[in-house]
């Protein structure tokens, strides 16, 4: 989706920290779709809240991060906290960093993602 100079640079191994977020969210949509799932998106209007992916479950609605960084997921935490999202009981990053839980976050591995339906069935 990116136009010919900017797959130059990416090609030349140039401005990869400008590209980073899109091309992990780009693999992390790929694999989700390939897994079956439909890609949903959101992003509020009047705010910042955006969230990269959806997946639903029987009885969940889970949003699901990508970062490029092990950084917060100040969107995430916000689902978190909100009454206005009663189906949402917790949530899933991807980032480059190891398997962890922490304010009902489950964070993962990018490599993880294929494994993800595997996952959510227990």
């Amino acid at each position: 989706m990116l136009d010919d100079e900017l797959q130059d640079d990416l090609r030349a191994n140039k401005n990869l920290g400008v590209y980073k977020g899109a091309l992990y969210e780009s693999i992390i949509a790929e694999t989700l779709a390939k897994s079956g799932y439909d890609l949903y998106y959101y992003k509020r209007d009047d705010s910042v809240l955006e969230q990269d992916f959806f997946v639903r479950t029987v009885n969940n609605l889970i949003p699901v991060e990508v970062k490029a960084t092990n950084g917060r997921a100040k969107s995430l935490r916000t689902l978190i906290s909100s009454e206005r999202y009663p189906d949402i009981n917790y949530r899933i990053k991807f980032t480059g960093g190891n398997i962890g839980y922490s304010e009902d976050i489950y964070t993962f591995p990018y490599f993880c993602a294929f494994l993800l339906k595997r996952y959510l069935k227990k």
